[in-house]
């Protein structure tokens, strides 16, 4: 499966799935079909309007606040703190990641909504909202333990 993350912070990539790439230049998502791609918000802002140029995918992990143009998405799913976002955060002073809705696993299944306790984390949750959802769509259906 081609996984990959565009523009994680570089303290990211030891928590990644081991099958998720991180990406930091735009260059290096062209000329693929993603079966899961996902984009921090500094992503998102280095990859609106890329002149013409498509990405295509089958899943798109992409900020709620809105999806750049020129990517062609089968499924997306939203992160964010708004009420609309497939994945947010119920509470932030105790982090508790919430799926609003059943979200589609690539190797078939999903993930039911409900609310997921998160153990201590090795930044503000918010921000690594990104990192949990794609940790959430690739790794196995178990108990999500502390990988920090």
């Amino acid at each position: 499966m081609e996984c990959a993350l565009y523009i994680p912070p570089a303290q990211w990539d030891p928590y990644l799935p081991p099958d998720v790439r991180p990406v930091r230049c735009a260059a290096e998502l062209t000329g693929c079909r993603w079966d899961l791609l996902a984009l921090t918000p500094e992503g998102c802002r280095c990859l609106d309007g890329l002149d013409g140029q498509k990405l295509r995918c089958g899943m798109l992990l992409v900020p709620g606040t809105g999806m750049p143009r020129g990517i062609q998405a089968e499924t997306v799913v939203t992160y964010g703190l708004s009420h609309r976002d497939s994945l947010t955060l119920s509470s932030l002073s105790e982090p508790v990641l919430c799926v609003q809705r059943a979200l589609p696993r690539l190797e078939g299944g999903s993930v039911e909504p409900q609310e997921i306790p998160l153990p201590p984390l090795p930044g503000e949750a918010e921000s690594l909202l990104p990192l949990l959802g794609m940790r959430l769509l690739r790794m196995p259906l178990t108990a999500m333990s502390a990988p920090w």
